[in-house]
């Protein structure tokens, strides 16, 4: 299946894997990559560039094939390392970045100049012309839907997509609620020329997340996640949980005069308890809406074959009778 996104990343199929906190290491980015994908190691989960250099290696070491990097530009007074993190990449001859949070501009040339391909995580149409215009090669653009942070714009990929695809001349991919070949399709029909997977590669043999994780979503329907931090335009979907729960109470009570201070202890450093400990409740972590359609716990070869054939057959035996 070639699309504008797999010529671009030169993979077989336009299917990736989101940069995930604390699940987007080394062994589940090269399976999505050998399985024909494009695998995506979350720089920031790494404590540091030192340690982004080994993951990349480990990962190199597992395929030969592309693979991604997700560098997000948090905005807070004490950031990252950048420069050396953007070393890191550039070092060790990685040729696709996907860049999230604020606006990457700075770092485009010094990107740019290593060849670097880079997509930039889009919530509005608005922010993807913006990333057209500073030259970026793709954008992956996030519904309502999505787990992790969907925008303060509520719009869902039924329209979010092909009000992008109208304005938009680089490739877009999907993102949120992407679960199997229907949704491939059905990406494809509304202008994407991909798919981003992220609550559902969690839910692969080769995801690190804790069972525990991976227990607690499958028990989960589409109702089962909450929107926390609205009051301080930093939404972020999640997956409901007593740690959640206290969540909005606290902004509840507090209204608009809620500061990051009062549910601090709920989102802040919670990742590793959940993702490596299993301490699924301790915190609010990420979920998209599509837990609701997932069932099962495959290996990444069998999800990302699994889809392809699905949507081979969507193809082929329901929307040809309408040929």
């Amino acid at each position: 299946m070639k699309t504008r996104i797999t010529e671009l990343l030169n993979i077989q199929y336009p299917i990736i894997q989101g940069g995930m906190h604390y699940v987007g290491f080394a062994e589940l980015a090269a399976a999505v990559s050998e399985a024909g994908g494009l695998g995506t190691i979350t720089a920031l989960t790494q404590p540091s560039p030192d340690k982004l250099n080994e993951e990349i290696a480990k990962c190199k070491k597992l395929t030969k094939k592309p693979i991604a990097v997700n560098l997000t530009f948090l905005p807070s007074l004490a950031s990252p390392d950048y420069p050396r993190y953007i070393e890191a990449i550039i070092d060790n001859g990685i040729k696709i970045v996907e860049t999230a949070g604020r606006n990457p501009e700075k770092y485009v040339p010094q990107l740019k100049d290593a060849k670097i391909k880079i997509i930039h995580k889009c919530t509005s149409v608005r922010h993807a012309l913006k990333a057209q215009k500073i030259g970026l090669d793709a954008i992956s653009i996030d519904g309502f839907e999505c787990g992790g942070h969907p925008g303060e714009d509520d719009i869902p990929n039924m329209i979010l997509i092909p009000r992008a695809a109208e304005e938009l001349q680089i490739p877009i991919i999907a993102s949120g609620g992407m679960a199997d070949g229907r949704s491939l399709i059905a990406a494809l029909s509304l202008g994407a020329d991909g798919i981003n997977m992220g609550t559902r590669m969690m839910m692969t043999k080769e995801s690190p997340a804790h069972q525990n994780v991976k227990d607690a979503i499958l028990k989960a329907t589409e109702l089962d996640t909450a929107l926390i931090m609205r009051n301080l335009r930093n939404t972020e979907r999640v997956l409901k949980n007593p740690a959640v729960n206290h969540v909005l109470a606290i902004e509840k009570e507090k209204g608009s005069s809620l500061s990051f201070e009062d549910i601090q202890k709920e989102v802040v450093g919670v990742y590793p308890k959940v993702m490596i400990d299993g301490e699924a409740d301790t915190g609010a972590w990420s979920c998209g809406m599509v837990a609701g359609l997932i069932r099962d716990i495959p290996s990444v070869k069998e999800l990302v074959e699994r889809t392809m054939a699905e949507a081979k057959s969507i193809i082929k035996y329901r929307l040809s009778q309408f040929g």
